[in-house]
């Protein structure tokens, strides 16, 4: 296969140097990731400014490319021109730091990557490890492997990335890989208010997940039962549901 890899913490993040690692076996890799770290940056994209790149190195030998832009810029400039003549078979995108489950998809780059890659025609895989401290990346590099290989293997429906959350524990104490739901949450927002040197007001946003999902199916519930979260999901926002209902608002002007 030729594997993109791309993440949202950037090309020297460790995240991403472990992935690289596990799938080197699988392969062949190229990587296209942003220069800094872009967390939450969505599915931005660059289009007011220039996007510029600089080869990087690791051990004396190229590594890859770092990109000043968003990971959805990493994707596009990757398939849309750098390999436009042969393009990536699969997209990865991680191993993130912390997890993406429930609302967090919407507002992760490293999700974004990949649902760009859906965008573009590729097939591709988000991967997060579930935690901010003492990361055990052996374990997500395992799992990592072992969902390419999967992919690989059984080809998701066109339009359809896996959104994959794994736990931060030893490879050993994993109960195994479930498939779930995107689960319901939101963020609880925490802003404080600071003044510059000038007086000029500035602000800090923080704040905490809000989850609404006591559904054992729901993937945030999945990860902390111990397993490895398995959730396709796909850019068709559309309340299905409510069709029927706004069809009978339907007018003629």
């Amino acid at each position: 296969m030729k594997i993109l890899l791309c993440n949202d913490d950037g090309i020297h993040a460790p995240g991403i140097h472990a992935l690289h690692e596990a799938l080197r076996p699988l392969g062949e890799l190229h990587i296209v990731a942003p220069d800094a770290e872009r967390s939450a940056a969505g599915h931005a994209i660059t289009i007011f400014d220039p996007i510029r790149t600089m080869p990087v190195e690791k051990d004396g030998q190229p590594f890859g490319l770092a990109v000043a832009g968003t990971p959805a810029d990493c994707v596009k400039l990757a398939v849309s021109f750098l390999l436009k003549d042969d393009p990536p078979d699969l997209v990865v995108s991680g191993i993130n730091l912390g997890s993406n489950t429930g609302i967090s998809v919407l507002y992760s780059g490293t999700v974004s990557a990949a649902s760009e890659a859906t965008v573009l025609g590729v097939p591709a895989i988000a991967l997060s490890l579930c935690s901010y401290e003492n990361p055990i990346w052996e374990t997500a590099a395992k799992v990592a492997a072992e969902i390419v290989a999967k992919v690989a293997a059984n080809p998701l429906p066109e339009g359809v990335l896996l959104n994959v959350n794994i736990p931060n524990v030893p490879f050993s104490e994993l109960k195994g890989m479930k498939a779930c739901r995107m689960g319901r949450s939101r963020f609880i927002e925490k802003f404080s208010e600071h003044r510059d040197p000038r007086g000029n007001r500035y602000y800090w946003l923080d704040g905490d997940l809000d989850l609404l999902d006591e559904d054992e199916g729901a993937d945030v519930r999945v990860v902390e039962a111990g397993y490895v979260a398995l959730a396709p999901i796909h850019i068709d926002l559309t309340a299905r549901h409510c069709l029927e209902q706004v069809a009978g608002w339907s007018v003629e002007y």
